[in-house]
């Protein structure tokens, strides 16, 4: 199995890409075309769709869905049962098929909290962070820390995940001791965000 662990009662289709050193967990279902990188976690009745990328050292908890049209890059965190969707007008009676459906990206050491739902059509900036139970329907900044329903953001994350504290013009991590500023444009996609101090 090229260096990588399966369950026994976990399931890899044809033409399947799995990195060494990746585990594979419990009642889960990679579906053909799906490419995973190396050292990812993959928990109790996860769903990976065809064709799906994950990159390296993701760490997708129990119960979660990866439709086709998601990506996710390195070092991203889905906790347990949160949501992907991949269109916004969904009908059981009108399928549009995969040509249609909408693409989400993660970017690399995202974190996405317990029971969040991420609505289609957006990225996910690198080391933002997702409260339990948000729903994100919009692009979210590098860092930015998002809450509630719909969600908004709440602050900035550290990379190492703990809250910034503003300190005049700067943020601050208590914990690790980084420090970022603002940026003083925005982003390509019109988003506001930091930058590291070094």
């Amino acid at each position: 199995m090229n260096g990588y662990y399966l369950h026994p009662t976990s399931i890899v289709e044809d033409h399947v890409q799995i990195g060494s050193g990746t585990k594979i967990w419990c009642f889960s279902h990679i579906q053909q075309g799906a490419s995973i990188g190396q050292n990812c976690s993959l928990g109790q009745n996860v769903n990976i769709s065809d064709n799906v990328q994950i990159g390296n050292h993701v760490k997708i908890q129990n119960n979660v869905s990866i439709y086709e049209g998601v990506e996710i890059e390195d070092n991203v965190f889905c906790g347990p049962s949160c949501v992907f969707t991949n269109d916004y007008t969904p009908r059981a009676k009108y399928p549009k098929g995969k040509e249609n459906y909408v693409r989400t990206l993660v970017k690399h050491d995202a974190t996405i909290g317990a029971n969040a739902t991420i609505v289609c059509g957006i990225t996910l900036g690198e080391y933002c962070f997702i409260g339990a139970g948000a729903v994100v329907i919009s692009n979210v900044p590098s860092y930015a820390v998002m809450l509630g329903v719909p969600a908004k953001q709440r602050g900035w994350a550290c990379r190492c995940g703990k809250k910034l504290i503003k300190d005049g013009n700067v943020y601050i991590c208590n914990d690790c001791g980084m420090k970022f500023k603002k940026k003083t444009m925005k982003n390509q996609d019109g988003l506001a965000a930091i930058d590291e101090i070094r």
